[in-house]
This record gives C-alpha cells, sequence and structure tokens, in this order.
C-alpha cells in the first residue's frame, strides 16, 4: 500500500482479533466499564492518553483530573482527537464520544466539569492507554 492510500475499514472479525474482549466490548460494541476498574484512574504522570485500538492521541494528562466518577476523566480533548454523537439509549439523553480516527466508543461528555471548559470527558479507561512523556 502507498502513503497516499487509505488504509481499508476493519471489520468486527479484524477489531476482534487486534483487541483484547473487554476493548473490543467498550470501543467497537459501545460497552462500559465498571466503575475504578481502571489503573488509569490513578495515574498521574505526565503523558498523553491514546486511543487503545488506533494509537491516536485523544488527552493531555494536563486536562485529567478527579472527577468522583469512578472513570478517568478529562475537561479537553487534543484538537480534532474526538467525535461526538447524540445516544438515547438506557432512557436518557448522553453525548457519546467516540475516537475521530477509528471510530471507537470512548465514554460520554457531560457538562458539570471544571473550569476552564465546564465539560466532563469521562472515559472508560480500557479504552484507552497512557504514553509517559518520560519513559523511565
Amino acid at each position: 500500500m502507498s502513503a497516499n492510500q487509505a488504509e481499508a475499514p476493519k471489520t468486527d472479525e479484524d477489531w476482534a482479533h487486534l483487541l483484547t474482549p473487554d476493548q473490543f466490548r467498550v470501543l467497537r460494541q459501545h460497552g462500559t466499564e465498571l466503575p475504578r476498574s481502571s489503573p488509569l484512574n490513578a495515574e498521574k504522570r505526565p503523558g498523553i492518553f491514546r486511543c487503545a485500538a488506533c494509537n491516536t492521541p485523544l488527552f493531555d494528562s494536563s486536562t485529567k483530573y478527579e472527577s468522583g466518577s469512578g472513570w478517568p476523566s478529562f475537561y479537553r480533548p487534543i484538537e480534532h482527537a474526538i467525535g461526538t454523537t447524540v445516544d438515547t439509549t438506557h432512557g436518557m439523553r448522553r453525548v457519546e464520544v467516540h475516537c475521530a480516527t477509528c471510530g471507537g466508543h470512548l465514554g460520554h461528555v457531560f457538562p458539570d466539569g471544571p473550569d476552564p471548559t465546564g465539560d466532563r470527558y469521562c472515559m472508560n479507561g480500557v479504552a484507552l492507554k497512557f504514553e509517559p512523556k518520560d519513559p523511565a
């Protein structure tokens, strides 16, 4: 494939081979991990949170904060890294957040976050991977 050709979209079967079962359930089937189950809740080092499916940089660690929700939370994504859609499942209206590159489901955004944005990007830790600034 030349550098100018786009990669063919992956099928569910392709994703199932590339992701763990939990990652597949969340990223490809719009699942949710249990609250307080992700080790990324406690991650405090400088670095970048990336999409676990395609490695797209999604959130800088400087925008992470403790929301008390049980999921890694951020007040701002990296520009152009995410997309949103309206989610009306479970009898409520929420704004779903997905990776702008691969379309993987990441979590939801709520209007109850801190300044300067007032947004809480409540992400499933299993949908993310952390890359420390200084891999020591």
